[in-house]
Parts: structure tokens; C-alpha cells; sequence
């Protein structure tokens, strides 16, 4: 079955989760998404996969988060995608996707369940 990770780089919780993948003997499709975002649709597909809304995916202490008062409740699920398909930091990462099934790589153990 085919593996993708959602990764940066720069991330310890993101390296930690390849090398978890790797040391399975896991050669995923590494997506950057720091430099390749997904598209709105691909990240609203994520969010269903990982069962989450979107601001349960969003890195809140990011700037653009406050900048552009991402807080709001009355922001809508798509206003919330564009948001981070815009400033793909606000991004929780890493994301792990296996077939049907994705998991947030935090702790990276957590992405076990899926593979």
C-alpha cells in the first residue's frame, strides 16, 4: 500500500516520523507541503481521512494564525482550508496518509494505527 508523509524537513516530530516509517521498511511519497501545499480540496479530503476540523489541524501559535484572527468561530470550514492552503505553516505536521486512513504523526507513534 502506498505511504504518503506530509514533512518538513525542519520539524523533529516530522523527521522522527519518517525515520518511524523507514525503519519499517516504508519508503513513503514525501510531500514537502511547506513548498508543494496541498490544494484546498486535497487538505478538506485530509481533514476527513484524519477526522478532524480545521482548526484542529492548525498551528495556532503562528503568526498568520493571529494576524489574520483565525480565531474567529464564525470563520467557515472552507475560509479555515483557504487559510492554511494560503500559509501551508499552519499546517500541523507531519501527516501521515495510508490508503483511506490518515494520522497527525504526534507523537509519531501514533501513525502505527493506520499502516
Amino acid at each position: 500500500m502506498a505511504v504518503t508523509i506530509y514533512h518538513n524537513p525542519r520539524c523533529s516530530k516530522s523527521r522522527q516520523t519518517l525515520a518511524l516509517l523507514q525503519d519499517k521498511g516504508i519508503e513513503p511519497k514525501i510531500i514537502e507541503y511547506l513548498d508543494d501545499p496541498p490544494s484546498a480540496k486535497a487538505l478538506d479530503e485530509l481533514l476527513d481521512k484524519l477526522n478532524m476540523a480545521p482548526r484542529d489541524l492548525m498551528r495556532k501559535k503562528e503568526a498568520p494564525y493571529k494576524e489574520q484572527n483565525l480565531a474567529d468561530e464564525s470563520l467557515s470550514r472552507k475560509a479555515l482550508i483557504k487559510a492554511m492552503v494560503d500559509n501551508p505553516i499552519l499546517i500541523e505536521r507531519p501527516i501521515v496518509v495510508s490508503g483511506r486512513k490518515a494520522a497527525l504523526g504526534r507523537p509519531p507513534e501514533a501513525i502505527l494505527d493506520i499502516l
